[in-house]
């Protein structure tokens, strides 16, 4: 019987061997995409392909890279300038910025002031360059660096001055118009609207989608209009105290008065007597808070709290996120809506 043994065990061994191959290959079954290696490279192929036919919009600042890439959605690829937490009156563009516009289909920035730079960053585009660039803010009603409210305040005490508010900075030159046109829902519509109608100037081919990007856009910055202009006709009072001459435009569309600590330029700096003036004012008109912003220094505006015996609170100019804002999903519309319980706030 011993010489039994050895065809006994070679027969075992044989049927081990093939169930293992039968399970290697059953698993290999399991662990291939559908339609096997080659549809996987053709799926990384497609995704490759469709990147590629992207539009490359470049923006300059953060409330036109929000708007771009919500009307643009899957057709763009979106790089906006100015990184998060860096305050754009402070921004100068690099010889990078001039190549990665350079290389863009589109170039959206805001003007009516705003980017100083911005015509000699036009003419150092490359030569062969076949960007568009276009200027978001047009057919917005612009107003002048003083409202008709501050002018009247000026009057009474707290004059701004030529020579204590410098506004034409280096590099920064706003010339005689407030461009922060962005801080109001009604200016966004614009800046919306113009941003679509650019990404249809240059990719016509998806006119449809961009349109109904653009449709939501609008749907939600009307909710927020009508959220300001109900909640604030309703506020006690229609002062408001900034540390920033960046709410005009927010003023001028839902009747309220800015009184100002610096310029539209947030690094000019006001004189001792204007911070005086402003103080009494504070106290005369039973202002509750001093604004300020998160991007920029608030000292002057806790200083003037202290000096009026009130709080402070933060209005933002939407010019940018905190890399704190970014890291929480904070947007545009967000930041809107935080303004708005802020000033309802304040003014009560």
């Amino acid at each position: 019987m011993k010489p039994l043994k050895r065809p006994i065990r070679l027969a075992s061994l044989s049927l081990l061997l093939s169930s293992l191959l039968l399970a290697a290959a059953c698993g290999n079954e399991g662990s291939q995409p559908p339609g096997g290696a080659n549809a996987a490279e053709e799926g990384n192929t497609a995704a490759k392909v469709e990147e590629e036919q992207r539009i490359n919009v470049v923006t300059s600042f953060y409330p036109l890279y929000f708007l771009a890439t919500e009307i643009g959605g899957d057709h763009v690829s979106v790089d906006n300038l100015i990184a998060s937490g860096v305050e754009p009156h402070e921004w100068t563009p690099k010889s990078r910025d001039l190549s990665v516009a350079s290389n863009a289909q589109l170039f959206l920035y805001h003007g009516a002031g705003l980017e100083g730079w911005v015509d000699d960053f036009l003419t150092g585009l490359s030569k062969d360059s076949k960007v568009v660039s276009k200027e978001a803010s047009l057919g917005v009603p612009l107003i002048e660096g003083f409202e008709e409210g501050e002018e009247e305040h000026a009057e009474e005490g707290h004059a701004h001055e030529e020579e204590g508010h410098e506004h034409e900075e280096e590099g920064h030159d706003h010339g005689n118009l407030d461009p922060h046109t962005w801080v109001s829902p009604k200016s966004a519509l614009v800046l919306a609207e113009n941003v679509k109608n650019s990404l249809i100037e240059v990719d016509a081919a998806n006119k449809a989608d961009y349109e109904k990007n653009f449709e939501a856009v609008k749907r939600k910055l009307g909710e927020i209009d009508s959220d300001y202009t109900e909640q604030l006709a309703g506020t006690a009072n229609k002062n408001i105290v900034v540390s920033h001459q960046a709410f005009g435009y927010l003023a001028r569309d839902y009747g309220l008065n800015q009184i100002a600590i610096m310029g539209l330029s947030p690094e000019a700096e006001p004189r001792a007597q204007d911070l005086l003036d402003i103080a009494r004012f504070v106290k005369e008109n039973e202002v509750k808070y001093i604004f300020f912003e998160e991007l920029v220094s608030d000292q002057l505006a806790k200083t003037l709290a202290a000096e009026a015996d009130v709080d402070t609170m933060v209005l933002n100019p939407l010019e940018g996120l905190t890399s704190e804002q970014e890291a929480a999903g904070d947007n545009y519309f967000t930041l809107m809506e935080r303004n708005l319980q802020n000033l309802v706030q304040a003014l009560q």
